[in-house]
């Protein structure tokens, strides 16, 4: 990590899905970064993951008594390019990576859908209502269809030049399960530093991997291709690279070195706004300070209430940390 970071600490990650229950749908947040890191992260990220995890997709269907895309069907609404592109909207889950053929045969009158589908445990349909077509009365349909898993786009052009099978209609394949990423970057402030950058990164899939997931996949993979890069052996301007383990040497050392003074801005506590504004203003800018306070000193800093004395509480309490029962230490 960068050296800035052994000054305002480590950054912190959260991830607050956008709808309850939904957890295809996520916002990320990761601050504090240092100054420009936050373009750097997410525009990786972003690529990354929009390009480059894997999916499961409709690749070919063969429809009984169709010899290509133009033919006519009797008793069928749409025509088979419809159909095609209905196909083309499902969203399916697959669990292992080798081709299936799934089938669709029905009798009219009905609208079929993905429901309708006959499939095996290997996938999962994720949209039951998607409409695929609809059958007249007397009307009826045989299908049977390929699904593969894969990355990235694969145009069904391609894929008809290589394979070239009669009556097989190829299907343009969408692999990607991401549907959207945006990322924003806005100002942060740790201590005295008003230079640094907080990254908020909105990712929204299909439902066959989570939000959390995609954001994982995308970070393995950046970093996959980093450690191909790098050298075990040397490292190159050491004294400029975060290294968080010097702070936990001198942990380990006891009372047997000097104690020198820490200073850990109170920021990555991620206070509401009007309890980090409080303590600012009372004097109080890091969490050595904050434990050194009693609750009666903090209830007489000004616009610091009951509410915000819970709060500092809890999240305290989550670092295995307390309010002091002497006071504050001049």
């Amino acid at each position: 990590m960068h050296i800035i970071q052994e000054e305002i600490g480590l950054p912190t990650f959260s991830v607050v899905p956008v709808k309850d229950g939904d957890n295809s749908h996520a916002l990320f947040t990761i601050a504090p970064l240092p100054p420009g890191y936050g373009m750097t992260l997410g525009n990786a990220l972003r690529r990354a993951m929009l390009s480059s995890l894997p999916g499961a997709a409709v690749t070919s269907v063969r429809i009984k008594g169709v010899s290509h895309e133009y033919t006519a069907m009797k008793g069928v609404v749409e025509s088979v390019v419809d159909i095609a592109l209905n196909l083309k909207c499902l969203k399916l889950r697959k669990f292992s990576k080798d081709a299936e053929v799934i089938s669709l045969v029905a009798k009219g009158p009905k609208t079929l859908t993905a429901k309708d589908l006959t499939a095996s445990s290997d996938i999962e349909i994720l949209d039951p209502e998607q409409e695929i077509c609809t059958l007249e009365k007397g009307g009826e349909i045989d299908m049977q269809i390929t699904v593969e898993k894969g990355v990235g786009y694969v145009p069904s052009g391609e894929r008809n030049k290589k394979q070239n099978e009669p009556s097989l209609i190829y299907i343009d394949a969408v692999y990607s399960p991401v549907e959207k990423v945006k990322y924003e970057v806005v100002a942060a402030r740790v201590g005295q530093r008003t230079d640094l950058e907080k990254l908020m990164i909105d990712v929204q899939t299909n439902g066959s991997l989570t939000a959390e997931e995609a954001m994982q996949f995308g970070s393995q993979l950046l970093k996959s291709y980093f450690d191909y890069f790098s050298s075990e052996e040397k490292v190159v301007e050491s004294e400029f690279i975060a290294d968080f383990s010097r702070a936990a040497a001198h942990e380990e050392e006891g009372e047997s070195a000097p104690i020198k003074e820490s200073y850990t801005p109170i920021e990555i506590l991620n206070f509401s706004p009007r309890t980090l504004n409080a303590l600012i203003n009372a004097g109080v800018g890091s969490i050595e300070q904050l434990t050194k306070c009693t609750e009666s000193q903090l209830s007489n800093f000004r616009g610091f209430g009951a509410k915000a004395l819970d709060e500092v509480k809890d999240t305290l309490k989550e670092r295995g940390l307390a309010l002091s029962d002497d006071g504050m230490e001049e």
